[in-house]
């Protein structure tokens, strides 16, 4: 469904492009974070929709919250040198990249442990055997 370069395209087919359900396009709809036009009860959306379900979507991938996911949105809108909305999003990812080094020391940790304790148990098993 295109329309003079607008790239006007219907709800299958855009989730079917990002890889998502409508149900999902929905959900973001319903949260404010995408508005597509509508024609009667039709939903059509717009390139820049399209652009705004794709960093919806990588920021969920990134981990990063709807309410951050909307705020970059927000600004993204608001200013139109995208300064502010790159200093935010700079800071929040900082901020990922700090919990998520924490997670990756916690599962260092936890693999050595896990390690160890199998060791431990096949070493019983092997004297158990050898006793038996």
């Amino acid at each position: 469904m295109s329309n003079d370069g607008d790239d006007l395209r219907g709800i299958q087919d855009v989730a079917q492009s990002l890889g998502v359900t409508t149900r999902t396009l929905r959900f973001y709809e319903d949260r404010g974070l995408i508005e597509p036009r509508r024609v009667g009860t039709m939903r059509i959306y717009s390139r820049r929709e399209v652009g705004r379900m794709q960093l919806i979507l990588r920021g969920k991938r990134l981990g990063f919250s709807l309410r951050d996911i909307k705020e970059f949105l927000d600004l993204y809108d608001a200013d139109p040198q995208h300064v502010e909305q790159m200093r935010v999003l700079a800071a929040r990812c900082r901020q990922r990249i700090d919990e998520l080094t924490e997670q990756r020391e916690a599962l260092d940790k936890t693999l050595v442990e896990l390690s160890q304790m199998e060791r431990e148990a096949l070493d019983r098993v092997r004297m158990a055997r050898r006793s038996a």
